[in-house]
């Protein structure tokens, strides 16, 4: 499985405005926690690799595309269930193309406790507000990220290395209709943005 995804700074009101207007459908929003870890094998910042596992509070007023300007978000009650993800490394400079493999867990701080036995060690807390729209076969997602600016993610998953260039053209047109330029993309990581924030 390849992730497409093309990450942009964008405002997230006009954004939003500009995803009703195009028909986009308002699926859920959420606030999300990812901590990251460090293998005790290799350097996971020297290979472009990550692990994390992901702690969800579902935002109520998050569904439906009639929701108010900001959603009119409150925290509604946590969800046990955890995901843990990994990613490889980047697979091309257009995007932030690359191979993941991801599934739910009943219980992320037994899974914490699995990777700590194991040696992984937690690196990093990334925490942000997340609302995901549904537009022209594309999941974009509104990122509020605690400790950086705002950003806009379109992004798709193929089955295959031979569709990624196709899928990557059309977020670039994706963006365009929403007024967003893909020339203006970020590559870093949110967890690489707030690192190198802290070393400056």
């Amino acid at each position: 499985m390849y992730e497409v995804e093309i990450k942009v700074p964008a405002d997230l009101d006009a954004t939003r405005e500009r995803l009703r207007e195009v028909g986009a459908e308002r699926v859920a929003a959420k606030r999300q926690r990812d901590t990251y870890y460090d293998a005790p094998h290799r350097e996971f910042a020297e290979t472009d690799e990550a692990l994390r596992i992901r702690r969800e509070t579902p935002l109520a007023g998050g569904g439906g595309s009639s929701a108010g300007d900001d959603g009119g978000l409150s925290e509604g009650p946590p969800d046990p269930a955890a995901t843990v993800t990994y990613k490889g490394p980047l697979l091309e400079e257009a995007s932030k193309t690359r191979t993941e493999h991801e599934t739910g867990v009943d219980d992320g701080e037994a899974l914490a406790a699995v990777l700590s036995g194991l040696g992984f060690e937690p690196a990093a807390t990334v925490e942000k507000r997340r609302e995901f729209w549904s537009y022209d076969g594309f999941t974009v997602t509104l990122d509020a990220v605690t400790g950086l600016d705002e950003y806009v993610e379109i992004e798709r998953e193929v089955e295959a290395e031979r569709e990624v260039d196709a899928a990557r053209d059309a977020a670039v047109e994706a963006l365009d209709r929403l007024g967003l330029d893909a020339d203006e993309q970020v590559r870093t990581s949110y967890l690489g943005l707030l690192l190198a924030g802290k070393s400056d």
